[in-house]
């Protein structure tokens, strides 16, 4: 894997999150734009569509033969060995009701057809339109966390060992519901010093900048995991399924300053297999 070319990828990352962020706002906390339903119930707006499509225009532009996969757009398939994942608007439902919690991800993979390994990516950025500050990482560059215009600044997670003392966010208890894991949810609940639903890839923004210790999603796709997994990484935590095992498809997740992560995965360990 050519340094340059990771590089190169990088960079565009970090514009093109930023950019397709940013167009969501003419949107944002205004009555222009209907909500549709998804197969699965999720909503789905015009904002999501047009941030999708103008990133997968210029990635398209920049690397033609790198694979992209997007919430919005399915995949489509490249013959480099890099894939983008791409998640225009995660918190589609905060972005909806005018909640400023929502965020822009972008992520790369690279893709070694010659094996069948647990997927991970390689780099990953995130901006928050509402807020205007954001977060990127790549392996082995540490993780990078700005304001508006300000210089980035190092991410890192919090010292907390102890997990009496740790602030656990998630999406919400309705996927925990699903899961038929909300024993679980109420366990951990019991166990840290206070848990709020700052959730959606917010929570682990919270985690890589050191200001809680434990994000937990029961349900999520590869698309809301991807950016996330070096970011929290290059900040020094940990991001697993909840077997423990590092990799963006594992159907769920945990994101933490790794200090408590051990102690959790054997509580999320006992949850029911996810079906379907």
């Amino acid at each position: 894997m050519n340094a340059s070319e990771v590089e190169s990828r990088y960079r565009l990352a970090q514009q093109l999150c930023i950019e397709a962020g940013k167009s969501t706002l003419r949107y944002f906390q205004t009555d222009g734009f209907e909500v549709e339903k998804k197969g699965d119930g999720s909503p789905l707006t015009v904002a999501d569509r047009e941030a999708e499509t103008l990133i997968r225009k210029k990635v398209q532009s920049e690397f033609p033969d790198d694979t992209i996969v997007g919430e919005e757009f399915g995949t489509t398939e490249g013959t480099s060995e890099f894939g983008w994942i791409l998640d225009p608007i995660d918190g589609t439902k905060s972005f909806i009701s005018g909640v400023p919690l929502y965020g822009t991800m972008i992520a790369v993979e690279h893709c070694d057809r010659r094996k069948s390994e647990t997927r991970k990516a390689i780099l990953g950025a995130v901006y928050f339109p509402g807020l205007d500050v954001g977060i990127h990482a790549c392996r082995g560059k540490g993780a990078w966390a700005f304001e508006g215009q300000k210089t980035p600044q190092r991410a890192n997670v919090s010292e907390q060992t102890d997990l009496s003392e740790s602030v656990f966010v998630t999406s919400g208890m309705e996927g925990f519901y699903d899961r038929k894991a909300q024993e679980l949810y109420h366990e951990l609940s019991s166990r840290v010093y206070f848990s709020r639903t700052w959730g959606d890839v917010y929570g682990y923004y919270l985690v890589a900048t050191g200001k809680l210790e434990l994000m937990i999603d029961p349900i999520l796709n590869v698309w809301d995991a991807a950016a996330v997994q070096p970011i929290i990484e290059e900040a020094g935590g940990q991001f697993t399924d909840w077997n423990g095992t590092s990799c963006i498809d594992g159907g769920d997740a945990v994101g933490s300053n790794g200090r408590v992560h051990s102690e959790v995965i054997e509580i999320l360990k006992r949850a029911p297999r996810q079906t379907g």
